[in-house]
């Protein structure tokens, strides 16, 4: 009959130490390339949405600058944006031109809400990843990648802006997402149609 052997408790005991050493190096590693991953993820769809703004302002001006019931308006890629619209040719404080949303017209401050941050997210990007301004969607609904807020009063001409969140860099409460409130929180990027800014804050949790 043929002996069979194993494992001494002693050799068990030194595979436990090894991969406990290895936990203590690997994990700090994983963690600060998952930081990485989030603002790697930011940076690149402000970067992509700032190049979407710019690309609907262009085709605006080459189109000769059109208006629609004396908004500025452009066709871009199937959808009628409407885009900021200052009330005389010489206001300094607001840009012609960005885009605003789908009905908004009559614009003369590029003040925004939630559904025109939506609005322009959707129509502006190609294949955009799934956004609410719902804050029980940050818990309940695994499908929605961003969560979107306006800021009231801070852009140029006290117009109310977007902000824009990437929901897995947010903190977290008792095992659910924090509702945003600040720019301090989570990785974000802030849209300012009037002075056509794009803005990333990046707050590694």
């Amino acid at each position: 009959m043929k002996k069979q052997s194993g494992f001494t408790l002693i050799e068990l005991v030194i595979v436990v130490v090894i991969l406990g050493f290895l936990a203590v190096t690997a994990i700090p590693k994983f963690l600060d390339l998952t930081d990485q991953a989030k603002q790697a993820n930011i940076e690149g769809m402000a970067g992509g949405f700032a190049t979407a703004v710019s690309l609907t302002r262009a085709q605006w001006e080459a189109e000769g600058r059109p208006e629609d019931t004396n908004t500025n308006f452009v066709n871009y890629d199937g959808s009628a944006l409407f885009l900021t619209t200052p009330a005389s040719n010489n206001d300094p404080d607001l840009r012609p031109g960005y885009p605003m949303g789908l009905t908004t017209t009559g614009t003369t401050n590029g003040n925004m809400n939630t559904d025109r941050c939506i609005e322009v997210w959707n129509n502006v990007l190609a294949q955009p990843p799934s956004i609410s301004a719902t804050p029980a969607d940050l818990n309940n609904n695994s499908n929605t990648n961003y969560f979107v807020v306006q800021s009231a009063g801070t852009g140029s001409n006290s117009n109310n802006t977007c902000i824009f969140y990437l929901k897995e860099s947010l903190p977290k409460s008792g095992g659910n997402y924090v509702t945003p409130t600040t720019t301090a929180q989570g990785n974000n990027f802030t849209y300012d149609p009037a002075s056509s800014t794009v803005a990333i804050t990046i707050n590694n949790n």
